[in-house]
């Protein structure tokens, strides 16, 4: 596996600021639903790590599509030895559901982009302290465009912050207007026993609806 460059994420983000969550992936279906997303224009791709063998799925990911098409990288990663592990796979991206600084900082120093949860500014600006790439805030369904306005105000213009949970190709105008630099996407783009045909179809609504929204 190639070292991982966090400006890699700042490309990849630039070109398409959706990342893809893979929850419940299995190794086997894992290529197939790779494919479906790129093609339809995807650059980050997350496997958290409470779906089934999930290092396997990492490395199938990150050995077909490392060399520049995706962003591989690993979600719900909750200590440093598991950040470890997803380097060891040939992940470039940790993404965990709450803004634990040690993960953070041990992704950092391992030269890869972390994307850690928060849903306060006090968490938010520790996550920052820290050194991550990006900000999830999660889990939205529990916030509020009115709500990341206002974190948004007094956040670091630099640091995007993306909305996860609950995020439909529909949905994602109001919280765009508000800041939204990104979204992570999760049920409604992919969930266990869907096909990769599935799979790209719901990609292209969601790059779809993006594209629109940015013109």
């Amino acid at each position: 596996m190639g070292a991982c460059i966090v400006t890699d994420f700042a490309t990849a983000f630039a070109t398409l600021p959706l990342v893809a969550i893979l929850r419940g992936v299995r190794p086997d279906e894992v290529e197939a639903i790779g494919d479906a997303l790129v093609t339809a224009g995807f650059t980050l791709i997350e496997v958290p790590l409470n779906s089934p063998d999930p290092f396997d799925s990492i490395a199938r990911l990150a050995r077909r599509f490392g060399g520049g098409d995706a962003l591989i990288g690993a979600g719900t990663v909750l200590s440093t030895k598991d950040v470890a592990r997803v380097g060891d796979a040939g992940g470039c991206m940790v993404i965990s559901p709450n803004a634990d600084t040690a993960v953070i900082a041990a992704s950092v120093a391992a030269g890869m982009a972390s994307l850690p949860g928060f849903f306060t500014p006090s968490e938010a600006f520790a996550a920052i302290g820290a050194g991550a790439s990006a900000l999830k805030l999660f889990p939205a369904e529990a916030a509020s465009p009115a709500v990341l306005k206002a974190q948004r105000a007094v956040l670091p213009k630099a640091v995007p912050v993306l909305a996860v949970g609950g995020i439909t190709p529909e949905g994602m105008a109001p919280w765009r207007a508000v800041g939204a630099g990104g979204f992570g996407l999760g049920s409604a783009l992919y969930m266990p026993g869907m096909q990769a045909e599935e799979v790209g179809a719901a990609a292209r609504r969601f790059v779809a609806a993006w594209r629109d929204g940015a013109a």
